[in-house]
């Protein structure tokens, strides 16, 4: 598989664990947005915790990634909605354990007015299978 990070300084520089824009080739993988939900009990996870919540769907998108024969290390673009931004920084703490800032996927990150279950978070993404 190749990926490859897109950097330009005529474009704003990230300011977190994402990059402008990545180039790939090879078969893509689209996971659906994953919210916090044990795949066990099929109930909410850390109902008012966002860190808690974070973790759970980052969990649940590593075990869909898994079953594809892929890593964290394919994603290529990942979007997060958040039912408020005020909770973007823990999350972002999260998120930033899975992704290592040099390579990290092209993402975008947006507040939305109600998600399902009334959810604090839902994040899907775009990986390569090699």
């Amino acid at each position: 598989m190749s990926k490859i990070v897109i950097r330009t300084e005529n474009a704003p520089a990230p300011v977190g664990p994402y990059n402008q824009a990545i180039a790939t080739q090879g078969q893509l993988l689209f996971i659906a947005g994953q919210i916090p939900l044990d795949p066990q009990t099929s109930q909410i996870v850390g109902s008012e915790d966002i860190t808690q919540q974070t973790q759970q769907v980052m969990k649940n998108i590593g075990a869909i990634l898994e079953a594809a024969g892929t890593t964290w290390e394919n994603v290529v673009k990942t979007t997060v909605f958040l039912q408020d931004l005020a909770h973007f920084v823990p999350m972002n703490q999260v998120y930033a354990q899975y992704f290592d800032e040099a390579t990290a996927p092209a993402r975008a990150c947006v507040e939305v007015s109600r998600l399902p279950k009334d959810v604090l978070v839902e994040i899907e993404c775009i990986a390569v299978i090699k």
